[in-house]
């Protein structure tokens, strides 16, 4: 019988990538989400019940032991940007990914593959950076054979970086970036796939693996080559980080009196002082020349999702060649 995986939040972002290359290696795929219904679209990826979406609370040991079952392997995916309710950084990052390492050694399960982040950092101002470096300790005392992985920003079709940008650009003349000399190291969705795919199949060694693209740039320059993808003029402006800080101080706390009613999708307090640090592969980590996988740039796939917000769309190159003949 084929190998069954558990993939903790695999109907997300990283994790549906995750999902499918395990789904197309022969694996049976076990997605391990809050809401079952909502992650139908995960199916297909492979053959008539391969991949199966079960429920599942991370905040719950009897949930998590339930998905469990029976697994050879598991990927942890589940994180958060932001907190919202009872969804906070330690209970999601932390304890969260304490509790699933500590019921798969319980059950057996030695091969666990957990999505931390690069500037995981329990001396960090950022509870964000605090809580993934908690996450991480916490799997690597109950697993010590776990691999970890820190990606930079994640870029793909379905990211929240590139597209929640593009899209400002729609109704705004200006793209505001905090943090705009800060600088990252983005990292295509699909690389960060094939290394867990690699850590579950057993072949990448444990250990911690730091994973940036080809590519490492400032915020303010990283705007400036969307901008260039969705072939728009906008002015892109470097928010002083004492500016930002009172502005996410002001939307935190509509977000808290009004208990979550108006949520704060704009930056947070925690987000700035995430993007006061560069997010940039360290030197000498083990990163994608150990595994021996060459990263895709930034400019091979950009514009395969992000024409979408070109003035014209899918036509916007015919329509500026047609006005040159026309000229």
């Amino acid at each position: 019988m084929s190998k069954l995986v558990t993939i903790y939040g695999g109907s997300g972002f990283v994790g549906r990538y995750i999902v499918r290359r395990m789904a197309k290696a022969g694996w049976r795929v076990r997605v391990a989400v809050r809401r079952p219904n909502e992650a139908i679209f995960v199916r297909p990826y492979g053959a008539v019940g391969q991949v199966e979406p079960v429920f599942c609370n991370i905040r719950d040991d009897a949930s998590v032991r339930a998905a469990l079952q029976g697994a050879d392997a598991v990927v942890n995916c589940v994180g958060i940007l932001a907190e919202t309710g009872k969804s906070t950084f330690e209970v999601i990052q932390a304890d969260g990914a304490e509790r699933i390492a500590r019921i798969a050694a319980a059950e057996g399960i030695s091969r666990l593959v957990h999505i931390s982040a690069i500037g995981a950092d329990t001396e960090s101002a950022s509870e964000y950076a605090q809580t993934k470096a908690m996450g991480e300790a916490a799997v690597l005392k109950h697993v010590p054979d776990a691999v970890i992985l820190r990606p930079s920003i994640v870029f793909g079709p379905e990211d929240e970086f590139f597209n929640r940008f593009a899209g400002m650009t729609r109704l705004s003349p200006v793209v505001p970036v905090v943090g705009g000399d800060t600088l990252f190291q983005p990292v295509y969705v699909d690389d960060v796939a094939h290394v867990a795919e690699m850590a579950v199949t057993g072949d990448a060694p444990a250990g911690v693996y730091e994973l940036g693209g080809p590519d490492v740039e400032s915020f303010r320059a990283l705007m400036k080559r969307m901008l260039d993808v969705v072939h728009r003029r906008r002015l892109v402006w470097s928010v002083p980080m004492s500016l930002a800080k009172i502005m996410a101080g002001a939307f935190d706390l509509l977000q808290a009196v009004t208990l979550g009613l108006v949520k704060n999708f704009m930056v947070t307090r925690d987000q700035v002082k995430n993007l006061a640090h560069d997010n940039v592969v360290a030197e000498g980590a083990k990163g994608f020349d150990t595994l021996g996988i060459a990263p895709v740039s930034m400019s091979s796939v950009l514009p395969d999702y992000l024409w979408r917000f070109r003035p014209s769309g899918q036509y916007d190159d015919i329509m500026a060649s047609a006005k040159d003949l026309r000229s």
